[in-house]
Parts: C-alpha cells; sequence; structure tokens
C-alpha cells in the first residue's frame, strides 16, 4: 500500500526538527568566539549568521503556512521577520527557539491530508502585486525544508573548520539505523513509532 505524500512531508518535517536538533547541539559546543567568527567561507560569513537566518526565514513561512490554515490574512509586513536579522546572540537561545518553530512545523504536517496540498498560499512580500507570492501548501512546504537543508549544509562545512566534529546528518530514515539516532529521539522525546507509524519495512 502507497503511503500518502502527506505522511512524507510530516516525515520531512521530523526529519528537518531531527537535523536541527543534531546540528545545533554540536554548535553549542563552540564558544562564543567561534560561534561569532565572521572569517568563513560560505554564504553568509558565520555560523551565528547562517543559523539566524534559516530560523527567520522557517519562521517567515511557518506563519503564512499557520495564516492560512486558520483562514487568517496574509502577515501584512514581511520584513518584520528580518528585523534584527539576527535576533538570537547564542546558541542556547536560537537552539530553543528553533526547536519551539520545529514543533510548530511538526504540528502542522500532521494535520495535513492530501486532498489540501493543492491550497494555494499566499504571502505579502512587498506593498504591491510585484510584492506578492502564490504557491501551494505542498510547493512551500518542499522549499522550506530544502531551503533548511541549504544552509545546514554551509553550517556543517563551517563546522570543520572549529574544533567540534561536524555530527552525522544522514541517519534519519534507514529503519537500520534506528540506534544511531536514539539518543536523539530520546532528546527530543520521540519514539520510532511516533515518527514513523505502525507500518514496519517490508510489510
Amino acid at each position: 500500500m502507497a503511503h500518502p505524500l502527506s505522511r512524507y512531508l510530516l516525515a520531512q518535517a521530523y526529519n528537518n526538527a531531527w537535523a536541527d536538533h543534531r546540528l545545533l547541539r554540536a554548535c553549542a559546543a563552540l564558544s562564543q568566539a567561534e560561534f561569532e567568527d565572521r572569517s568563513r567561507t560560505s554564504f553568509f560569513p558565520s555560523i551565528k549568521e547562517t543559523l539566524n537566518h534559516n530560523l527567520t526565514v522557517q519562521r517567515f513561512y511557518v506563519d503564512a503556512l499557520c495564516r492560512d490554515w486558520r483562514r487568517a490574512p496574509p502577515h501584512p509586513d514581511y520584513e518584520a521577520f528580518f528585523r534584527p536579522p539576527e535576533p538570537y546572540a547564542t546558541c542556547a537561545a536560537l537552539w530553543q527557539a528553533q526547536r519551539e518553530n520545529n514543533d510548530v512545523l511538526i504540528g502542522y504536517c500532521s494535520g495535513l491530508t492530501d486532498d489540501v496540498l493543492d491550497r494555494v498560499v499566499t504571502i505579502l512580500r512587498g506593498p504591491d502585486e510585484q510584492g506578492i507570492q502564490r504557491d501551494t501548501r505542498q510547493r512551500l512546504l518542499a522549499h522550506v525544508f530544502q531551503h533548511q537543508i541549504h544552509h545546514r549544509g554551509q553550517v556543517h562545512a563551517m563546522l570543520a573548520g572549529t574544533s567540534v566534529e561536524p555530527p552525522q546528518l544522514d541517519e534519519f530514515y534507514s529503519s537500520g539505523e534506528a540506534d544511531l539516532r536514539e539518543r536523539d529521539f530520546a532528546e527530543l522525546g520521540w519514539t520510532e513509532q511516533q515518527v514513523w507509524g505502525s507500518r514496519q519495512p517490508g510489510v
């Protein structure tokens, strides 16, 4: 029996939260100086800036998706999500805020069914028609997950130039690697059954 697309999107939301947890746990071991160091080679010049950007962009899209779900109007001030551009000075504060927003995203995805994925979400990104974004829920979620992966990869690479070893971020999907994510799931308060359901591999 095929799994619905909405179930895959929920798995992606869990994966997003798990990868953030692993990466931010590693980043939390950095000194503040290493966290803020702006001499690194990437799209943003520091781990601090990159992680703040990832969180603020995710918040922007999650807000839009949740507003649409409530049938509320789009947020009128796009730029408010990016003022200030780095709202969190420390990794500990950012990690907590990222986890809270990831929980909202998981909650949103847990309510989805395939028949509602093509609903168009309207987002205001400017004062006129040129600043209006319209995409389906499915496309927006795919974009959010890809954006997060994109910038997490940059942080992962930047960690290689610090005193902290970059963590593995590819041990989420395989059933045979459950033991490798057991610590993370325990810290997040999840179980394998909660994330994957009762269906077993090969059944």
